[in-house]
């Protein structure tokens, strides 16, 4: 009521909109003198909390992308140390009119291969894994520019959710793309004996060259059902979320535009991200979880020899 009075009160008096809100509606309003009373108290302590909150909340959204909805908002508050409730924290969002941004469609970029795939359906719609460089999953998406299409390819850690591969091109018809992910993600792992890497059935995963590189760091390539988006659900996910975090809120120039705002994106979602799927963690988290109590054999053998 007092927010309404002050709105208005430059185009009507307060006492004539006390006056017709209390002849229109009956009890609960103010008079004109309980009005002024009010505002001489200034704030009480929690719309001061309130507005402290509302700042804090209205950072965290801006430092976020713009993309937390209350689940992760009110998990982003309580890992700062803020002792609030989720219904107070959807409460104040509307306050600080900011919200979450839903998923649009993934595009489809798979092109059908000039030859069988005989690649085996490893995975069965089971994106777990016991621990990092176990599973990836692999695809390619688009990205509309001034200057024509760019695609970017990523390779996802299913266990961390980390992106440990990405590049961009402003074609697709070459191998280089996804060979290039899959060459960064493979210089990041600490081992790749006995892990699958899983793609759709594009016509880049099933290249000659991309399944020797594969086999020659002990990866076994797997793929889901040919036209079955579900078959490779988690990377079409990171895909949705790209497009949905970074590249639906503005225009692109070019290719260079689009690479330099990915690697922001991609470290965020790996340093800062909270993921839902992760219990509200980062990926960056998981993995030194896993790591501190699952020492790498590297790091085994620096002990034994210590």
């Amino acid at each position: 009521m007092i927010r309404f009075i002050d709105e208005y009160r430059n185009r009507f008096s307060v006492e004539f909109i006390c006056q017709t809100l209390n002849t229109h509606r009956e009890g609960g309003f103010l008079t004109s003198r309980g009005y002024r009373q009010s505002k001489a108290r200034g704030l009480s302590a929690r719309r001061l909390r309130d507005a402290v909150l509302i700042e804090h909340i209205s950072a965290v959204h801006r430092d976020n992308y713009g993309v937390y909805g209350v689940r992760k908002m009110w998990h982003a508050l309580r890992r700062d140390g803020i002792d609030i409730g989720r219904e107070q924290t959807a409460r104040l969002m509307r306050l600080a009119g900011v919200s979450g941004k839903g998923k649009g469609r993934s595009p489809i970029t798979t092109r059908k291969p000039n030859v069988p795939d005989l690649r085996p359906d490893l995975v069965n719609r089971e994106f777990k894994a016991p621990g990092p460089n176990r599973l990836w999953v692999a695809d390619i998406t688009y990205v509309r520019t001034r200057k024509g299409f760019v695609y970017t390819a990523f390779v996802t850690d299913v266990c961390s959710r980390r992106i440990v591969g990405w590049a961009l091109s402003d074609s697709m018809r070459t191998e280089a793309l996804p060979l290039q992910a899959l060459n960064q993600a493979i210089v990041c792992a600490k081992e790749t004996a006995g892990l699958i890497h899983h793609s759709d059935h594009g016509s880049q995963y099933v290249s000659i060259v991309y399944n020797e590189r594969l086999a020659e760091h002990g990866i076994t390539a797997s793929t889901g059902t040919v036209g079955d988006s579900y078959d490779n659900a988690l990377a079409e996910n990171v895909n949705g979320s790209y497009k949905n975090e970074l590249i639906h809120r503005r225009t692109w120039a070019d290719v260079v535009d689009v690479e330099i705002a990915t690697f922001e994106w991609v470290n965020w979602w790996n340093e800062s991200r909270l993921h839902q799927s992760l219990g509200y963690r980062t990926p960056a988290e998981v993995e030194a979880e896993f790591w501190e109590h699952h020492p790498s054999r590297e790091i085994m053998e620096i002990k034994a020899q210590a």
